[in-house]
């Protein structure tokens, strides 16, 4: 399991509330960005920093196609993937 270098994420402003999908190779870095407002745009504006999903990957190549498909999802299919794992919403980045 050592060998996830990437992660798939999911942000989120509140329970079901406005989404945000991104890919990193520095999961604990770049949530703090989200908090902190480092991290201009999309996420800054609509106030989206709650991480409520993520996935690991070894490889760059599997998290952005993975990271695309997850985009082009319908939010009703997002809510039910962040929901079987974080029924709740809590915000996980607690445990990074």
């Amino acid at each position: 399991m050592g060998d996830e270098r990437y992660h798939v994420y999911i942000l989120a402003s509140r329970y079901r509330g406005t989404m945000y999908v991104g890919v990193t190779n520095d999961l604990s870095r770049r949530v703090c960005e989200h908090k902190s407002g480092h991290a201009p745009g999309f996420t800054k504006s609509y106030k989206v920093n709650r991480l409520v999903y993520a996935e690991p990957y070894a490889s760059i190549l599997d998290a952005r196609a993975r990271e695309r498909t997850l985009k082009r999802w319908r939010r009703a299919w997002n809510f039910e993937l962040i929901e079987k794992e974080n029924p709740t919403w809590r915000d996980l980045s607690d445990l990074l």
